[in-house]
């Protein structure tokens, strides 16, 4: 008897090919996402865990408080002392182990390449599971000059992963002269779950030897204690709040006398298995970026829903295409056959179907992975799905599944009445308003995506395309090693005298904020470092006042330029002949010779803040920024080249076009821009699998009314128009309930810019109209199909 269930069942597969293909390819489809979230959700909540002591290992974090106890900020990063101090008066912390990341030079022969690395204390590889491919990793970092690479950077440097030994050249003295040091170990590539990614370390002894830092107020590097395993977290941190006020109290006082300071810090701590999905305390300094939790929660749900949908379509394409199989389930009644054999073929067929779309559904993870990958930002592999608990968990899936697919169909269609049947009177009573709120429901999660995906675009589209205030096309930057006045106008004239280069200037490199008085008021500021030709270059315009003049020697001395913000907060009328003190350094008494108009110095996902910039030759320029004429721009690039080697032969030379910078600010966007585009596709795809299933019920139950109106004149296009009204309603109502609540989440999504797009009627109306013509579409065929038949033949058995 089974092998005939399985001989009618893949007879009926063959014969209704298109349905069938519907049927697997929709449930193949909900299953694919579901297991590439599970991929996804997996890698995430497994950051770290291969770490043998990862339970015990924690994250020294603090809060920042103001005078009357306000959390102000919250913070990853600590400064020098809190590990040693720590570890020294806590008995319950058993080690510490301190990182700190930096871009750096690295010399091999004659050759120099940028590469980012980080300072570990030495007993980093005894805390951390690392384990090394060659070295001894006890000793790999206990001297001053040692250095562990991992096997990528090595092949970079040196061609082979076969590198123990070898020496590279570091710029890490005071003078940032090169200093020689040895290879001690080869790591593996690090894991793409590791909040910590191994490229090149150095030992922290070395920032230690270059200049001891003893404040409790600064904060530039990740922190790390191993905790016994009995140790109760809420004490130790009030122990560490005991030894910083003991250790800090003078600290404090002075900062508070001296730089008008306000604020206390409390130390915490965090689980490091807690590092990757946390939202308070984001990955600083070398970690990994870490990840919203949200993400998963959005793209879990939407596979669940994905999924849920995907079953309920198989359900009604079931339930219409049984019609077709009234007959046989008649004269299997009549000849002696039993509901429960009739249960019983039905949920095998379906588990059949299930078998299919599960087979399917591993071959779309496996195609699809690489795009998966590109749009999460993932390295996921196929073999992740290999793990003992998943299989079970698919297993499960499989066999909840295809129950859930089969049953309701099997109770249905096993409940046919055999005389009707064979009378071809079958019919299904009722308005199916299971069905019908299914597909509103489908279509109303596929106009929100719409929705989402136009708004994500614009508000990406507007972020990159929009005005910053000055120009950055055809501009190039580039770093280079410390350059005083005099050295940069040397290497400016070398540039400009190739006609290809229309400007070029430079800035101290980086951006950083401070504190200064203007006006006996407090004011937070942008400070950026530049030369005379900054401005002129970005094509900047100054509102009042002048532009830094090279011939003015107070001007690299005592004369500032401040944004129009600036002026703003400092609550000045005009601001010109203002003077700005740098209270905590006497010597530091500016006076503002001009007002610049407010660019987008930072992305746009910042509101633009007071920005000052001075010609202090105290500090030297580092990065150069260099406006190319677009007729030529390859030959002006080696020209350039030529140039900065000649003066820095030791530094990796490396350019990016500015304009391209801009544009990889908003990766984040762009991601979601992605992931939300091929969601609104899927569902949408689903959504219409769904539709056909009810449209193809309808058209069966109203076969012979169909019959009856072509023989008393009505046309085709009649037809098509009563077919069609129905379902058409159906996607407008869906529209509808999508619209307001679409309207208000990405709105909240949008509050988080303080430069957004304004959502108008005309994203909505296009959403309505395309959910209608992709419902009209998917609902044409059918209509299509059922009013060209025959009158006849439906209406023979009457």
């Amino acid at each position: 008897m089974l092998y005939n269930y399985i001989k009618i069942a893949i007879r009926n597969l063959k014969r209704n090919k298109v349905y069938s293909f519907i049927n697997i390819a929709g449930l193949s489809i909900g299953l694919a996402c579901c297991m590439l979230i599970i991929l996804y959700n997996k890698d995430e909540q497994s950051f770290d865990r291969f770490h043998q002591n990862s339970a015990n290992i924690y994250r020294i974090i603090n809060q920042r408080m103001d005078d009357s106890g306000k959390l102000t900020g919250t913070s990853g990063i600590t400064g020098m002392m809190p590990g040693p101090a720590f570890k020294r008066e806590v008995p319950e912390v058993k080690e510490y182990v301190r990182i700190q990341s930096e871009m750096l030079p690295v010399k091999v022969g004659q050759q120099v390449f940028e590469q980012e690395g980080f300072y570990a204390d030495e007993n980093f590889f005894s805390v951390f599971t690392f384990p090394l491919k060659a070295g001894n990793a006890n000793q790999a970092l206990k001297d001053i000059h040692q250095v562990v690479l991992s096997e990528d950077v090595a092949k970079k440097l040196f061609g082979t992963t076969d590198a123990l030994g070898k020496t590279i050249e570091l710029p890490l003295g005071k003078d940032r002269s090169f200093e020689t040091f040895t290879v001690s170990g080869i790591a593996p590539v690090s894991p793409q779950n590791s909040s910590i990614r191994i490229s090149m370390i150095l030992p922290m002894s070395i920032r230690e030897r270059d200049g001891a830092d003893d404040q409790w107020i600064n904060f530039y590097l990740n922190t790390f204690v191993v905790l016994h395993p009995d140790a109760n977290i809420k004490a130790v941190e009030a122990k560490f709040k005991k030894v910083y006020e003991a250790n800090a109290k003078e600290q404090l006082q002075e900062a508070r006398a001296k730089f008008n300071f306000k604020e206390s810090f409390v130390y915490g701590l965090q689980p490091l298995l807690d590092i990757h999905l946390s939202k308070k305390y984001p990955s600083e300094n070398g970690l990994v970026n870490a990840s919203s939790p949200i993400y998963s929660k959005i793209l879990g749900a939407i596979a669940v829903f994905i999924l849920i949908i995907a079953c309920i379509n198989f359900i009604n394409l079931t339930i219409a295409r049984s019609l077709k199989r009234a007959k046989e389930i008649g004269i299997r009644k009549v000849i002696g056959g039993e509901r429960s054999q009739m249960i019983v073929q039905f949920l095998g067929e379906s588990y059949l179907l299930s078998l299919a779309a599960f087979v399917l559904a591993i071959s779309l993870v496996f195609l699809s992975l690489p795009i998966f990958n590109k749009l999460a930002n993932k390295a996921l592999s196929f073999t992740y799905l290999l793990d003992g608990k998943l299989i079970i968990g698919y297993a499960l899936l499989f066999i909840i599944t295809g129950f859930l697919a089969g049953f309701y169909p099997a109770l249905v269609i096993s409940r046919f009445d055999p005389a009707e049947t064979l009378y071809n009177r079958l019919k299904f009573s009722g308005n199916n308003y299971l069905a019908k709120g299914l597909v509103v429901l489908q279509f109303t999660l596929a106009s929100f995506l719409i929705i989402a995906t136009m708004t994500i675009f614009m508000q990406f589209k507007f972020l990159t395309k929009q005005d910053l205030g000055y120009n950055d096309k055809n501009m190039v930057t580039l770093s280079t090693g410390r350059m005083n006045a005099d050295k940069l106008n040397s290497i400016k004239a070398e540039l400009k005298s190739n006609p290809g280069i229309e400007a070029v200037t430079a800035r101290q490199g980086g951006g950083w904020t401070t504190l200064a008085k203007a006006s006996g008021k407090d004011v937070d500021f942008a400070l950026d470092v530049v030369d005379a030709d900054y401005l002129s270059t970005h094509q900047i315009p100054i509102k009042r006042g002048r532009n830094f003049s090279p011939v003015m020697a107070t001007d690299s001395t005592s004369s500032i330029l401040v944004n129009e913000s600036f002026v703003k907060k400092a609550g000045w009328n005009d601001g010109l002949g203002e003077v700005v003190d740098f209270f905590y350094d006497k010597d530091r008494k500016y006076t503002v010779v001009g007002v610049v108009r407010d660019y987008h110095y930072a992305p746009l996902t910042e509101k633009i803040n007071a920005q000052m910039f001075i010609m202090d030759p105290r500090y030297q320029y580092s990065q150069l920024l260099i406006k190319l004429r677009p007729d030529n721009i390859s030959s002006s690039l080696k020209w350039i080249e030529k140039v900065v080697k000649k003066y820095h032969p030791f530094e990796p030379y490396q350019y990016k076009f500015k304009d391209e910078e801009n544009v990889r600010q908003y990766e984040s966007e762009n991601k979601w821009k992605q992931i939300i585009s091929f969601s609104a596709l899927v569902t949408i795809f689903v959504s219409c699998i769904g539709l056909f299933g009810l449209a193809t019920l309808s058209a069966e139950k109203r076969v012979k009314e169909i019959g009856i109106r072509k023989v008393l004149g009505a046309s085709a296009m009649q037809m098509m128009r009563l077919l069609s009204s129905d379902f058409l309603k159906l996607t407008i109502l869906a529209s509808l309930i999508a619209i307001p609540a679409a309207w208000w989440a990405m709105n909240k999504w949008l509050e988080n810019y303080p430069y957004r797009i304004d959502m108008g009627p005309g994203v909505f109306l296009a959403t309505t109209l395309l959910v209608v013509f992709i419902a009209l579409l998917t609902v044409s065929f059918q209509a299509i199909r059922t009013a060209g038949v025959n009158p006849a033949n439906s209406l023979r058995s009457e």
